[in-house]
């Protein structure tokens, strides 16, 4: 597992700013013990020993069972909704509809159009409209039956095209729609324009442009949802849910019930892989909490895997028509992209992903013009949200194939096209005044030629065989919360009582990225202990400050500089101990290995414990405080919020592959992993993000797709969702890229979303380094690529 060192931003002068401890062993700091060594995750054993508690696995006395009643047609009126026969089954304890709550709500405050169940008409094939819960899920299943349900059909918008079109109020999705289009069922339209990019293209000598389609994707997580609701005696609901946002949880549900958020605590479970598809509030929720509020029983929601699938918000369908435009030499000059969105039912993250597919193609390349109309619709589909690299992976796609095609036509290696264009450190984006504090995609992308041997084998392997890059840039958190407030965007509190045990509260959600490793490592560097004294509590909104959830790949960045401060807190009182005790500054101390060390007199020291009853004495625990909340960022435009970020990650991939002409079968061989992460503060944890990354991104790039017939998903199981397996998966190279960031944790930034995108362009390159070939449909099944081939084929025969 190489680590690289790249192009990061005055990071000495800082880290003397900060305190920061250095990994050079320079005069006057203490190389770091614990920040920078591969460690295994907290959780890790609980999850392999089968410890590990999901909300499935959970029971408690007097438990009921919900299942619920889903649409069955993608668009119509209610006509009827009869659960009398429901009711009357024996074992059946209450029964819930639309009528039940009214309250709309929803991630964003901008789009809340969900309800926790259809009231007067239903808007996909799934969507919830009754519920029961039951003394068993037989029971349950069969009071579901009984219900009697009658439609009268609407207008069916399946394609995303049909969206666009004036309709009458009565045909429309929902009422609240994008004010400039006020009779069609268009969710968010964006229009931006930066630079002169007609004059950009007049002048360039090489235009690449295409028409790109993207099937949705699901997330593919292996835990179903699954929550359990319980109005407890002391009239507040309990609700345990597999959840990335707790948060934004909380906030729905008071929303909902009309409860004061006190009177409610939502308890993170064990979460069985979220990647963007846990991070919404969800109508399961409020109608587990429903019953349980009708019952005063617990009350336990667990899905199947179809169910699963219907609840949605993955990647989002997505038709491109991008162009770009280049100098003689390569240098990019402008960039002009209109993007339809198929949201499905729901506003979800919709309003942001219209955004982000745009303004994220301005970068890792430096964009002197930009244009982007971009109109994310509502459909009667299952609905999209958020998905690992929100935003970013189908515009990425675009941009790097066009890139490539730039690169064939002026005769120019890919590679070195890429490196004449990247954004430099210490710099701004030209329009949306993204700021990019260290970058190390030039040192990544050199190394992954190196050990790919780029060089030897781009253009010079023989027919079926192809070697391909792709870059990629991603956010570090958003700069600003959904919610605008005054509260931090994280919080961590401390506590060390006299057992010398350090509890960590945070609200970061742990969904197996090992957010809470990250805290633990941050705080033990801190205070010099060992690793396996301080112990993190980040899943109840009781007792865990607050924190905006695991999301746009915030975590690191955001609760590790929270976690951070804190630390630093701690650390002050503890030296003042030390220099109680010793009758040396407390400035001159140093922290590790469980001891504070006089820094002018090594032989001078004191044990953790002693400095820590030291500091305690007349005082008892020590308590502290830390949070983060990113600085002031962007420009005064409309839209000028979407995209900012106090750090950027950037992502270099090479890929190898093999194409069977005769099937269309492509075969991935290895995996070239460059990622920019800043500083690793657990390589180990790095290098598994990085993987599964390109795991995922081979998935969208060959495999998956979610397919309908008449607004009814066809695969809506794992026979039939291909997702890769072990078999499939080739050797990957991760390549850790250090950049020391000026402002993350340690000089550390993201990095678990943002090494997806590249991998897809990569595979689309080699393909056509293999055969010829340039892809423009997402995934490249087999019969994508042999239809390409043989038009291709074709096209040579009639020249």
């Amino acid at each position: 597992m190489p680590i690289v060192q790249g192009s990061g931003s005055t990071r000495n002068e800082h880290q003397k700013n900060k305190g920061v401890w250095s990994d050079s062993g320079s005069p006057g700091v203490v190389a770091n013990s614990i920040i920078g060594k591969p460690a295994p995750l907290k959780d890790s054993l609980k999850k392999v020993t089968g410890e590990a508690v999901y909300a499935d696995d959970m029971k408690f006395p007097g438990m009921l069972f919900c299942r619920i009643l889903r649409a069955t047609v993608p668009h119509a009126r209610v006509k009827r909704l009869d659960i009398t026969k429901a009711q009357a089954m024996p074992g059946v304890r209450a029964v819930v509809t639309g009528r039940e709550s009214g309250v709309r709500f929803g991630v964003l405050p901008v789009s809340q159009d969900e309800l926790s169940m259809a009231q007067e008409k239903v808007i996909y094939t799934g969507e919830p409209l009754a519920a029961v819960a039951a003394d068993s899920e037989d029971i349950a299943q069969a009071a579901i039956w009984a219900i009697e349900v009658e439609y009268e059909a609407l207008t069916e918008f399946l394609r995303p095209q049909d969206s666009l079109k004036d309709v009458e109020p009565a045909q429309q999705i929902h009422d609240k729609v994008e004010k400039k289009h006020p009779k069609t069922n268009i969710h968010k339209a964006v229009d931006q324009e930066f630079g002169d990019v007609e004059g950009a293209f007049k002048q360039a000598a090489s235009t690449p442009n295409a028409s790109f389609k993207f099937d949705g994707i699901s997330h593919g997580f292996t835990e179903p949802h699954a929550v359990i609701a319980h109005w407890d005696a002391e009239d507040r609901i309990q609700l345990y849910t597999p959840q990335q946002v707790p948060h934004y949880t909380h906030r729905a549900l008071a929303k909902v019930l009309d409860l004061p958020m006190h009177q409610i605590q939502v308890i993170r479970t064990t979460v069985g892989g979220g990647f963007g598809g846990k991070s919404d509030p969800f109508q399961h929720e409020m109608i587990a909490c429903m019953l349980a509020r009708n019952t005063r029983r617990p009350v336990k929601v667990t899905m199947d895997r179809e169910e699963t699938l219907l609840t949605g918000r993955g990647r989002h369908p997505t038709e491109s028509k991008v162009a770009m435009a280049f100098d003689k030499d390569g240098k990019l000059l402008a960039l002009d992209s209109d993007v339809l969105i198929d949201g499905g039912a729901y506003g979800s993250f919709g309003v942001v992903s219209a955004y982000y597919n745009g303004v994220l193609s301005n970068g890792p390349y430096l964009l002197p013009a930009f244009r982007y109309h971009g109109k994310r619709v509502y459909s009667n589909r299952i609905p999209s949200g958020a998905m690992r690299g929100h935003g970013s992976v189908n515009p990425r796609y675009c941009t790097e194939t066009l890139v490539d095609m730039a690169a064939v036509e002026l005769g120019i290696d890919p590679c070195e096209l890429r490196l004449r264009n990247f954004l430099p450190p210490n710099s701004i984006t030209p329009h949306h005044k993204f700021r990019v504090t260290s970058t190390g995609i030039r040192e990544g992308l050199m190394e992954a030629m190196k050990r790919s041997e780029w060089s030897k084998k781009w253009g010079k392997l023989p027919y079926g065989h192809g070697i391909g890059v792709g870059c990629a840039w991603y956010i570090s958190g958003s700069a600003l919360p959904i919610h605008w407030n005054k509260l931090p965007q994280s919080t961590v509190h401390i506590k060390i009582d006299m057992d010398g045990g350090v509890t960590c509260h945070s609200l970061a959600a742990d969904i197996g990225q090992g957010s809470d490793t990250m805290i633990a490592q941050i705080v033990a560097e801190v205070i010099g202990c060992k690793l396996d004294r301080v112990h993190v509590k980040s899943t109840t909104t009781d007792t865990a400050p607050i924190d905006l959830g695991s999301y746009s790949s915030r975590v690191t960045f955001m609760a590790g500089n929270a976690a951070r401060e804190a630390a630093e807190v701690v650390r002050k009182d503890l030296a003042a101990a030390a220099s109680k005790l010793t009758g040396q500054p407390a400035q001159y101390f140093d922290f590790a290995g469980e001891e504070i060390v006089c820094r002018s007199k090594p032989s001078v020291r004191v044990g953790f414990m002693e400095a820590l009853h030291e500091a305690q004495a007349d005082r008892g625990a020590l308590i502290a405080s830390g949070s983060y909340q990113s600085p002031p960022l962007g420009g005064d435009f409309k839209g000028s919020n979407a995209g900012l970020s106090p750090s950027y990650s950037f992502s270099a991939f090479i890929c190898e592959l093999k194409v069977d002409p005769d099937t269309g079968f492509v075969q991935p061989i290895k995996v070239w992993a460059a990622h920019d992460c800043g500083k690793a503060l657990n390589p180990l944890s790095v290098e598994g993000q990085i993987e599964g990354s390109v795991h995922m991104g081979l998935g969208q790039a060959l495999t998956e797709q979610m397919r309908y017939r008449n607004g009814q998903m066809l695969n809506a199981n794992f026979l039939d969702y291909k997702i890769p397996t072990p078999f499939d998966t080739p050797e990957i190279e991760a390549i850790i890229v250090e950049s020391h960031d000026p402002e993350g944790p340690f000089g550390a930034k993201e990095c678990g979303e943002g090494a997806l995108a590249p991998v897809i362009p990569a595979v689309g390159n080699a393909i056509f380094d293999a055969v010829g070939v340039r892809m423009f449909e997402v995934p490249m099944t087999p019969d994508r690529v042999l239809r390409a081939i043989e038009a291709k084929a074709r096209k040579e025969r009639e020249a």
